[in-house]
């Protein structure tokens, strides 16, 4: 046999073998299951993989990141420091949910606003509680609330005022699904679902080989019933409601959702919102914008929306729970 001829079949043999250990290699991979709790919530993490050694830490790594940077009660985070005015010098995971918050705020005329720190508080839904605002003192607030009042400046964040506050937790969750999703495939996995609180990221296939099937609550006070199941795959998925975060005052319950328009929180027939996206990121901050919106605008503004699946659940003058859904979601459907 000629060099030339030996070197030809050298890499064959190089090929041949790299090919078989790959092969065997993905035939051991099996399904592994992470859990734990995090923000006074419960996460579940399933993913294929020859092993899961080392990875529940590099999950507790990540979500941990995520709480010393962008938590809004964590007084030594980052954001916490921000928002007391001790420093302005932002980090790359702040500066992502900032860019991210400035267009959904932008494409939703402003029902998305991670701003409204100050009127949670005065509302009693964030680290502060107490009897509901008045009229006068929601109007006194709202004068520093809008996320036009603030701007990136390099790594510094400047405020008009320096009372303006964020509050990133109704965009952080889908964050964190979508960076602990990030390491995964960093470790080579390629099929995984993470679930943090509701929100979930799902890539490549279930252990049947399928896509990833996603249960949507029905909208209960107690317990929890399946209203519908979403078949998807490398895709995200968040749901935000109002009927179990809220308050009784009046006799009315108050929404832990907060209307940066109004600054209120109002009560609304439409009880809950989930959204279809590319990240979980985009899905959550989106959820939280058609739940401010109400059912009306919210209709109006996904049915022009390809890009986003869209399924509200309304309550019905009767007493009926009422679903919609815009094309978009209606093709996720078998």
């Amino acid at each position: 046999m000629g060099l030339r001829m030996r070197q030809v079949a050298g890499v064959l043999l190089i090929l041949i073998t790299a090919v078989v250990a790959i092969y065997f290699m993905r035939h051991r991979e099996q399904y592994h299951t992470i859990s734990g709790e995090v923000w006074t919530t419960e996460y579940h993490i399933t993913f294929r993989a020859v092993s899961d050694a080392g990875i529940a830490d590099s999950v507790a790594a990540v979500l941990a990141a995520v709480d010393r940077s962008v938590s809004a009660f964590n007084r030594e985070s980052l954001l916490w420091r921000i928002n007391s005015g001790e420093c302005d010098t932002t980090d790359a995971r702040f500066r992502r949910l900032f860019k991210a918050s400035e267009t959904v705020n932008r494409e939703s005329d402003g029902a998305f606003d991670p701003t409204v720190m100050p009127l949670v508080n005065a509302w009693g839904f964030g680290y502060k509680s107490g009897v509901p605002p008045t009229t006068a003192q929601v109007d006194s607030i709202m004068e520093f609330v809008g996320l036009g009042k603030t701007r990136l400046e390099g790594t510094r964040i400047e405020r008009d005022d320096e009372r303006t506050q964020f509050d990133f937790s109704s965009i952080a969750k889908g964050l964190a699904c979508d960076e602990v999703g990030e390491m995964l495939r960093r470790n080579g996995v390629s099929s995984y679902l993470v679930e943090i609180g509701g929100e979930v990221v799902a890539r490549g296939i279930n252990k049947k080989g399928e896509p990833w099937h996603i249960a949507i609550d029905m909208p209960r006070d107690n317990g929890h019933e399946t209203a519908i199941v979403v078949p998807i795959s490398d895709m995200a998925v968040a749901t935000s409601g109002n009927y179990r975060r809220f308050k009784e005052s009046g006799g009315k319950r108050r929404s832990h959702i907060i209307d940066p328009k109004t600054g209120r929180s109002e009560e609304s027939a439409l009880l809950s919102v989930t959204v279809v996206a590319h990240d979980c990121m985009t899905a959550d901050a989106w959820a939280t914008a058609c739940m401010a919106m109400g059912a009306a605008r919210a209709h109006a503004l996904m049915d022009r929306r390809a890009d986003l699946a869209v399924m509200t659940i309304c309550a019905a003058a009767d007493g009926n729970l009422v679903a919609w859904s815009n094309e978009a979601f209606a093709k996720l459907l078998p």
